[in-house]
């Protein structure tokens, strides 16, 4: 599982460190895809295998689906953390989500998020009051 907020730098070949945290989970392999709120996701290679034979049940006949498959999958990129951690964002994806120099990774239960740090604060601040607001909605008792 994928907890907490990291705040590394893109080198300048625009590769990542992982946390030390996430790296084990990591190490058999990542795969980072387009994420929505214009962010990045990473996903261990063994739950993104599962994501695909799930999204490869839907069908293809919506628009809808055949749209958010052709995004999420044509911009993956699937490698190795070298010995250091370290992964490289493409230049496709950096632009799709925004990247410059400081970033967040973010832990999100599965996988993680990476965001640019500016606009990962920027969404926190819009979204701890309706965090607050609706947390019993999503986790009842909670």
């Amino acid at each position: 599982m994928f907890l907490g907020t990291y705040e590394p730098r893109l080198d300048d070949k625009g590769r990542l460190i992982l946390p030390a945290k996430f790296r084990d989970q990591m190490a058999g392999g990542i795969v980072i895809t387009p994420g929505q709120d214009r962010c990045l996701y990473g996903y261990p290679m063994a739950t993104f295998e599962e994501i695909v034979a799930e999204i490869q049940t839907a069908s293809t006949t919506s628009k809808r689906n055949r749209d958010f498959i052709r995004v999420f999958l044509s911009g993956a990129n699937d490698e190795i953390p070298d010995k250091q951690g370290r992964v490289t964002l493409t230049s496709k994806l950096r632009r799709y989500a925004g990247l410059e120099r400081e970033l967040a990774v973010v832990g999100a239960g599965g996988r993680v998020e990476i965001w640019d740090l500016e606009a990962w604060n920027t969404y926190l601040a819009a979204n701890e009051q309706s965090f607050a607001d609706i947390s019993e909605e999503v986790v009842p008792g909670f």
